[in-house]
């Protein structure tokens, strides 16, 4: 990867479907396994995701996209989005894509008025949850998971100093 101030991080185009699910079953398959919620948000995203009021977010560089991730709308009261499906690409992780994609998200987010963004991970991915940290998520409880994965549930308090 040459220069991540060239990555161009773009909201929704169905071109970029496809990597959006190529891209998250190949993590996920990489250290877990696929799960049928993994299926259903990756098989109809458009209906899942976008036309529910969320986006989907593609860092492109070159025409390549080299990392995905989305915001899906909670119907629910305990936080606005939900930052989900993030995928980097093996050839640029460790290269500041995911920071520049969950950036572009909390940013979407809090100009859509949201003031809670929520997370699931797993803390075998380190690197993951370090970034989560920086960005200033903190672990929370008592949320229930629909994926077996989920070990760790994390909370971002979006506010005006938040402005990512």
């Amino acid at each position: 990867m040459k220069n991540k101030d060239q990555v161009e991080i773009t909201t929704y185009k169905p071109k970029y479907l496809k990597s959006f699910k190529d891209l998250n079953i190949e993590w996920i398959s990489t250290y877990f396994e696929v799960e049928p919620n993994d299926v259903k948000a990756l098989d109809h995203a458009e209906e899942y995701i976008i036309n529910k009021g969320g986006e989907i977010f593609s860092a492109i560089l070159d025409n390549e996209v080299l990392g995905v991730c989305a915001l899906i709308k909670s119907d629910g009261k305990n936080y606005d989005y939900e930052l989900a499906k993030m995928a980097v690409s093996p050839k640029a992780q460790g290269k500041g894509v995911g920071l520049l994609l969950a950036k572009s998200a909390i940013k979407w987010a809090t100009e859509k008025g949201a003031s809670k963004v929520y997370l699931e991970s797993n803390t075998k991915l380190k690197p993951a949850i370090k970034l989560y940290e920086k960005l200033g998520f903190k672990e929370v409880e008592g949320l229930s998971s629909s994926y077996n994965r989920v070990d760790i549930q994390m909370m971002l308090i979006l506010n005006s100093e938040t402005g990512l």
